[in-house]
């Protein structure tokens, strides 16, 4: 099999199959690409899946410093779009990890066209802050604990009809004096009332 057929196939896989490859499935096959390919490698798998497949036994044990993204979507009404998630029922903001070659930029459009199906420019992206720290600490069901560092961004001009995947139980615009209790990204919807209030962040 050719390396062009290995990542073929590895595409064609679940995400659920893409976590389950083997620490030694996973060496073998990267003994046989290049290193450009190792890095489309990871941009298929997912970059922090990735990186916890070629830690072994020790995937569960390390706790994971990762980038990426997250988006405030506001609607006409001044409502902000939440998700509900799967993984943890918790409700939370469009958003992910970046992936090897993505500026922030690329990476919460990409996100947000695959969590919400909504279409955003780059320029109607608005930078809010970059969040880090402990309360970006976070931990998956699976055991994984990751501490984000976060670009956060506000959107206002969006299209496309609202339509979620499989990381997303539901979505529903919500407004700000009327949050769910149990959120996903507290500090981060914070930071963003603040931001319209002037208050430095």
């Amino acid at each position: 099999m050719t390396s062009k057929e290995i990542l073929e196939k590895i595409k064609s896989l679940t995400n659920q199959e893409k976590r389950n490859i083997s620490y030694d499935e996973l060496i073998e096959i990267i003994n046989k690409l290049t290193p450009n390919e190792i890095i489309e490698l990871s941009n298929i798998i997912g970059y922090p899946v990735f990186t916890r497949l070629c830690m072994g036994v020790l995937k569960h044990k390390f706790v994971l410093l990762q980038d990426g993204a997250a988006a405030i979507i506001v609607n006409e009404n001044g409502q902000i779009l939440l998700q509900s998630r799967a993984d943890n029922e918790r409700w939370g903001l469009p958003g992910g990890c970046q992936e090897l070659g993505e500026r922030f930029e690329d990476t919460v459009i990409r996100e947000i066209k695959e969590e919400t199906n909504l279409d955003i420019k780059e320029e109607n992206l608005e930078l809010i802050a970059i969040v880090s720290g402990n309360s970006r600490r976070n931990e998956y069901p699976n055991g994984d604990v990751v501490i984000n560092n976060t670009a956060l961004y506000c959107v206002r001009n969006y299209s496309g009809n609202l339509k979620w995947d499989s990381e997303s139980k539901s979505m529903k615009f919500f407004d700000l004096d009327n949050l769910p209790t149990n959120q996903n990204d507290p500090d981060l919807i914070e930071i963003y009332k603040k931001y319209l209030k002037g208050k430095t962040l």
